[in-house]
Parts: C-alpha cells; sequence; structure tokens
C-alpha cells in the first residue's frame, strides 16, 4: 500500500463481497473493476448528502456488512476528518486517489486505527508533463495565439504579439520530491538553470541544483517559479504578495500543487496590476470555482486540475487502487 497507517482487516463473511464506499465521481475503468470484486456505494449515486450517505452505509442498509474501506476523490472535494469518521465508525481502510494526502486527518486516523494509502508517485510523471506544458504555453502564447486565429484576428491585425522563450530560463521549483524532481529534469534539456526551496536542503551528492532556505529569496533569484509541494500549514499561501513582487514583473507562476499554496487574491492583483507576466493554473483556492478575474486575463492559462489525468494514468490509479484495497482486505 501507497502511503499507509496502520490497521488490519477482518475477513468478510463466507461467500459475501466485503463493501467500499466510493466517493468520487464516476471512472467506468475503476468503478467497473470494483463492482467486479466488492460491494460498492457510490456517495454520486446515491444524491444523498455526505455524512447521510456514510450514515446510512454504516447502518449496512440493504444488507451485507458494514463498509471497512473507501475510495476518496482527492483535492479537497472531501475531507476524511473527525465528522467523516464519526459518520462511518466501522470504516478501517482510506484509498484516496491522491498523491497528496492534505484532504486527509493523518493524526485522526491512526488514533482510530484507520489505513490511509495515497496514490505514491503513479502521478508523477503527468504531472511533470503538464507543468511543462503550461509554462511552455505561458510563455510562447500557445493559447492566446490559438484565440488569436480562431477569432479571425490574423488577418485584420496581422501577427500576435510576441512570447518569450523557454530556453535559458531560471526556473525556481518550491517542492522539490518526486514531481518536483522530474520537473527539474525536463526543464534541464530546455537549458534552464534550476534552483529550488524545500523543508531542507537535499543531498549535494544526487542533487546539484541551488537551494534556497528562504522563499523569497528563490524568486528573487528566478524568472519562473513552478509551485509543486504538499499542502499544509506551513505551505499555505508559500506564495504571497511578498514571493510575487520578489519575482518580479517579467516573471511567471505555475501551480500544480494545491490551490491553496498560492494566495489567489495576491497572484489575482499581481497579474493585474503587470505586477508579473503570466500564470499557468491547474489549481485554485475554491475549486471546481475558479475567479472571474482570472477568466478574462489573455496572459494566464487555466485547467481543471487535471495534471494527474491521462489515459494511462487512469489505468495505473485503477490497478494501484484496487491492489491497496486487496492488500487491506487480506490482512
Amino acid at each position: 500500500m501507497a502511503s499507509t497507517v496502520g490497521a488490519v482487516a477482518r475477513a468478510p463473511a463466507a461467500g459475501g463481497k466485503p463493501s467500499v464506499l466510493y466517493l468520487r465521481r464516476a471512472n467506468d475503468g475503476l468503478a467497473a473493476a470494483l463492482r467486479a470484486r466488492y460491494r460498492v456505494h457510490s456517495l454520486y449515486d446515491s444524491g444523498a448528502p455526505l455524512l447521510a450517505f456514510l450514515a446510512g452505509a454504516a447502518a449496512a442498509r440493504g444488507g451485507g456488512e458494514p463498509p471497512r474501506a473507501a475510495v476518496v476523490v482527492g483535492g479537497g472535494a472531501i475531507q476524511v476528518d473527525a465528522a467523516f469518521l464519526d459518520a462511518a465508525p466501522c470504516l478501517r481502510c482510506v484509498v484516496t486517489t491522491a498523491a497528496g494526502l492534505d484532504h486527509v486527518d493523518l493524526a485522526e486516523c491512526a488514533r482510530r486505527g484507520v489505513a490511509v494509502a495515497g496514490a505514491g508517485e503513479t502521478f508523477s510523471a503527468d504531472v511533470a508533463d503538464h507543468a511543462v506544458g503550461l509554462l511552455l504555453d505561458v510563455l510562447r502564447r500557445i493559447s492566446a495565439a490559438d484565440r488569436f486565429v480562431r477569432r479571425g484576428l490574423w488577418p485584420a491585425r496581422g501577427d500576435c504579439s510576441l512570447g518569450s522563450k523557454l530556453s535559458g530560463k531560471r526556473v525556481g521549483i518550491i517542492g522539490l520530491g518526486s514531481i518536483g524532481t522530474l520537473i527539474a529534469r525536463r526543464l534541464e534539456a530546455f537549458g534552464c538553470t534550476i534552483s529550488y526551496h524545500s523543508r531542507r536542503a537535499k543531498d549535494s551528492a544526487t542533487i546539484s541544483y541551488k537551494y534556497f532556505p528562504s522563499v523569497i529569496n528563490l524568486a528573487l533569484e528566478s524568472d519562473v517559479l513552478i509551485v509543486a509541494c504538499s499542502l499544509n500549514n506551513q505551505t499555505k499561501h508559500i506564495v504571497n504578495k511578498e514571493v510575487l513582487e520578489a519575482l518580479g514583473k517579467d516573471g511567471v507562476i505555475v501551480n500544480i500543487a494545491r490551490g491553496g499554496n498560492v494566495d489567489e487574491a495576491a497572484l489575482i492583483c499581481a497579474l493585474k496590476g503587470g505586477g508579473i507576466a503570466g500564470a499557468g493554473l491547474d489549481v485554485f483556492e475554491k475549486e471546481p470555482e475558479v475567479p472571474a478575474e482570472l477568466l478574462s486575463m489573455e496572459n494566464v492559462v487555466l485547467t481543471a486540475h487535471e495534471a494527474v489525468f491521462t489515459v494511462e494514468s487512469a489505468s495505473d490509479i485503477s490497478d494501484l487502487m484496487i491492489g491497496n484495497l486487496e492488500a487491506f482486505f487480506q490482512g
């Protein structure tokens, strides 16, 4: 199991399928694989509010044992906290399809003996690819140029405004974990100079990039900041007004981590006032709501928290979720 904390499963009743809570919107491949193996209680199929759904499943309405495992979407749409666990007292395993675990109260799960498994590094390469794609799009104005052509503006106005090259840029990465490291390696191929900020410096024998203990100092020495850290109390709004000012008017922000890592209001002000040059954003503070100001900006590229999603990753995550559940139910 990836990213786990303790618990052991009881065997299901003889001849019966174990029950599983399914708390994410339909994914045909994963949902079908789950239903082939388990008795699935789907939140979004039920139409019920979260806590009422959990209480109903815990009461084993419709027969069978109460669910002892749950598959939970990442990104914060569902919080596995004390209230969630109170409503599902038989739960002993939470399997999340996210790499980050900011939506799971790990301490509360550990206290109650609930195992937790994340996606680990399943999505790392896909997210790194997406980060580089966002950066290229912002710098070279690919989406903006696409809109320019589709609106028929090329014949009327001539060439659209110039973009900026990626080659040679100084890129600061906030969070040099699995995803951050893969982003760095991809950008090295473009001739970029890589620096980073993490909780602590990496082993210099394996990581040669310059380490900055201060995010502001990293921003001062960067043309681009890429946010690739987890979200916790220490990293909430790690990119704030002061960091954006340090990055400067020619700087670009890319965020493929969590919306809460960036002070969204400060970012909008910086973009509107010319404090920075542009942004590529896959995540937002109040998803799926996106501030109207961002929607109208030509120097901003937006995607719907989809950096993790490819045909290949969908298959990989399905295999991992099933593997984690099987490991739990087999004790």
